[in-house]
């Protein structure tokens, strides 16, 4: 396997990694929603309060900020992204030097 392959399978596998987790937290999210509404409702913990509403709201906040890195900040600034900016930036350094070393030798011919 040649090294750009090799990177193309460790992006692969760590796309596959983050999106299993975000998965088991949507899993764990329903689960634990469910548990804090039972204990609040059924067993009477502090039922008056709805305690319950406060754990689902921010939860779900949480969960919303891990599905935005994991399906919209990540997919897009993945290594080709990296490469992209790092070739830029180079160009744009390049261009600089260039026009630098243009004006030092219309100053000093």
């Amino acid at each position: 396997m040649d090294t750009n392959q090799h990177e193309q399978y460790e992006y692969a596998r760590q796309r596959l990694k983050q999106k299993k987790r975000l998965y088991y937290h949507f899993v764990f999210f329903l689960l634990g929603s469910i548990f804090s509404l039972v204990v609040n409702k059924l067993l009477g913990v502090y039922p008056e309060t709805h305690w319950f509403l406060w754990v689902i709201t921010i939860w779900t906040f949480i969960f919303v900020l891990h599905f935005i890195r994991v399906f919209i900040t990540d997919s897009f600034m993945n290594k080709n992204w990296e490469r992209t900016q790092i070739d830029k930036l180079m160009h744009q350094q390049e261009r600089k030097i260039e026009q630098l070393q243009k004006d030092l030798d219309q100053k000093n011919p």
